[in-house]
């Protein structure tokens, strides 16, 4: 597998844990310190003690929204990747940063941030075909 898309895979798998309301592969999905993550509307949060029970607050409760992870993209710096992509909410899109780092062969994440966006996926922009004619 390619590195590229192993970063895309462990970006899958955060989302796949929010959607699942898995505590325990997020844990799995996030560093050691130093970590931090931003959800929308929130202080910053820095330590993963804080994080990963911010993470635990919001898989915990059965209103939680699903959410769906659009266009990732990955970019790679030696030992570092950052994940830019959408995140679908109850309609609503927000644009968010994942990123990770490499250690002992695993890409873990170490920051998070999520917040609103005026853009539309792709698919939303993508011109359509012109009627034909009667």
């Amino acid at each position: 597998m390619s590195e590229e898309n192993a970063v895309l895979f462990a970006n899958e798998a955060f989302y796949l844990a929010i959607t699942s309301r898995d505590i325990e592969a997020m844990k799995q999905i996030w560093a050691e310190d130093p970590v931090a993550c931003l959800h929308p509307g929130w202080a910053a949060l820095v330590g993963r003690a804080d994080v990963l029970d911010s993470w635990a607050r919001i898989l915990s409760h059965d209103a939680s929204p699903k959410i769906i992870c659009h266009e990732p993209r990955a970019l790679l710096h030696g030992d570092v990747a950052v994940v830019v992509c959408y995140e679908q909410i109850d309609g609503e899109l927000l644009v968010a940063t994942n990123i990770f780092r490499r250690a002992q062969r695993q890409w873990r994440m170490v920051h998070h941030q999520a917040g609103p966006t005026a853009a539309r996926l792709a698919r939303e922009n993508a011109p359509q075909a012109a009627p034909k004619p009667n």
